[in-house]
């Protein structure tokens, strides 16, 4: 377990990195669904199943093809044509594509030997998360949703003034 623990986490700093320094977006992309998915790969053999199938799900997932849609919407024009170009090279996706076989050997290996030997603790479902949710934290959990509201009528009013060229 620990091995797998010190690889999972090896890629997600790699590829974080690899992220941030990144000069275009796209590729910056690739790399964070990358790191996106080992930190899933990490919440796994922690025994956090259930965490790690909400970070692939919503990170890795619903908030990437949001981050690949606004990229796609910003490049307008014959520059970015000639971009978009650029990123269709094989050797763009040679870095993240060889990360991810890492984690998919990783998941592949744990798969084979049967999954995780489980620890003593107990294993929490999305049963008792929610259950959680709706009871002690449900005074957190509201004050979040307010914030994200809060942030969603900001965006959609700071959008909306850099349309009209405020």
């Amino acid at each position: 377990m620990n091995a797998m623990f010190a690889i999972a986490a090896g890629i997600a700093v790699l590829a974080t990195v690899m992220m941030i320094t990144r000069p275009s977006a796209v590729h910056a992309l690739l790399y964070l669904t990358v790191s996106l998915l080992a930190v899933a790969m990490v919440f796994f053999v922690l025994g956090a199943p259930f965490a790690a199938a909400l970070e692939v799900i919503i990170y890795a997932g619903a908030i990437m093809v949001l981050f690949v849609f606004v990229v796609m919407m910003l490049n307008i024009g014959g520059e970015a044509e000639a971009l978009e170009n650029d990123w269709l090279k094989p050797a763009a996706w040679i870095g993240p594509s060889v990360l991810a076989l890492l984690l998919g050997l990783e998941l592949g290996t744990l798969a084979a030997r049967g999954g995780l030997a489980r620890s003593a603790a107990t294993v929490i479902g999305p049963q008792a998360v929610g259950i959680a949710l709706t009871g002690p934290y449900m005074l957190a959990v509201e004050i979040a949703s307010f914030l994200l509201l809060a942030a969603v009528v900001a965006a959609f009013h700071l959008g909306r003034a850099v349309m009209r060229g405020v």
